[in-house]
């Protein structure tokens, strides 16, 4: 449980910065996100599906079948569903508020190099 604190999200390696307004992973989390320019190499899903409202930049998302969306300002939400695996560019410094659902217990990255499947948990372990 964490309230009004600014971490990383998607672990380490991640070039985006999360500021938390409240994240209760029983329960729901509301965020500022700033992809700051760049990405993770790897494929990943998420472990609660997400809302979430572009505010400025632009983001490339690829999904692991190879389809590419561009996200720009909107006032309609993009619906992330926990079982997409995707990666996600920055070309520029973009920022977006998103209102995440409950966690499942598990979610996973995949190596795009040699399609590894990692399944991780709470606190990123690997299971």
């Amino acid at each position: 449980m964490r309230f009004f604190q600014k971490t990383k999200d998607g672990g380490p390696e991640s070039p985006v910065n999360a500021y938390f307004l409240f994240e209760i992973k029983g329960l729901a989390s509301v965020a500022i996100l700033k992809f700051n320019e760049g990405r993770r190499e790897s494929f990943h899903t998420h472990a609660f599906n997400a809302y979430t409202w572009f505010l400025s930049g632009e983001l490339y998302e690829e999904t692991i079948d190879g389809s590419v969306y561009i996200y720009t300002k909107s006032i309609f939400p993009k619906i992330t569903r926990r079982e997409k695996n995707h990666r996600v560019l920055a070309k520029k410094d973009s920022w977006c508020f998103t209102v995440r659902g409950p966690w499942k217990d598990t979610w996973t990255e995949t190596n795009p190099e040699n399609k590894e499947i990692t399944i991780l948990t709470h606190g990123r372990k690997v299971i």
